[in-house]
């Protein structure tokens, strides 16, 4: 479902669990890693979860990908959750484009943490006045947190299939 919300603007600041640092991606050096947590992180949804160095290479090449905009969350050297943000220049609106948190990491603040962290850089790095998400409908954890940081529903979308 698309959430729409601030793009951080008055936010506090970041309130990262112990021993958590963050820095920015870097494109071949932390590819693999970077796909072990998100595959782990989304285990349970079949296209986020099984993305391939090829489906990272192509968005890469996006003219929208940008570093600058993509938080790696370490503990002890390893990552343990990002956040990847997307800007849409044309409708001055930001996006969290995936957020996720190794289910070992889950539970103790990284998500809303690594949330606020994207949405000041959205805000404040980027001009972004609108930020917006897409969240399943059914991932109460994530639509918590997220309406609790002032996303509110922009639309709900249905998706329906049949088993042959």
């Amino acid at each position: 479902m698309p959430l729409d919300g601030f793009a951080g603007e008055g936010a506090p600041e970041a309130r990262l669990p112990a021993g958590v640092a963050v820095r920015t991606f870097r494109p071949g050096e932390d590819d693999a890693e970077w796909l072990a947590v998100n595959a782990a992180a989304f285990a349970h949804h079949p296209e986020q979860g099984s993305l391939t160095q090829a489906d990272l290479d192509d968005r890469e090449a996006e003219p929208w990908f940008d570093p600058r905009g993509f938080f790696l969350a370490e503990r002890a050297g390893k990552v343990v959750g990002f956040h990847w943000t997307k800007v849409h220049s044309a409708e001055q609106l930001g996006e969290v484009y995936v957020l996720g948190v190794h289910p070992d990491a889950q539970g103790g603040g990284l998500g809303k943490a690594l949330t606020t962290i994207g949405l000041r850089h959205l805000a404040y790095d980027r001009s972004m006045p609108t930020a917006m998400l897409y969240v399943d409908a059914d991932n109460a954890p994530a639509v918590a947190v997220y309406e609790g940081m002032g996303f509110r529903t922009h639309e709900t979308d249905l998706m329906y299939r049949t088993e042959g």
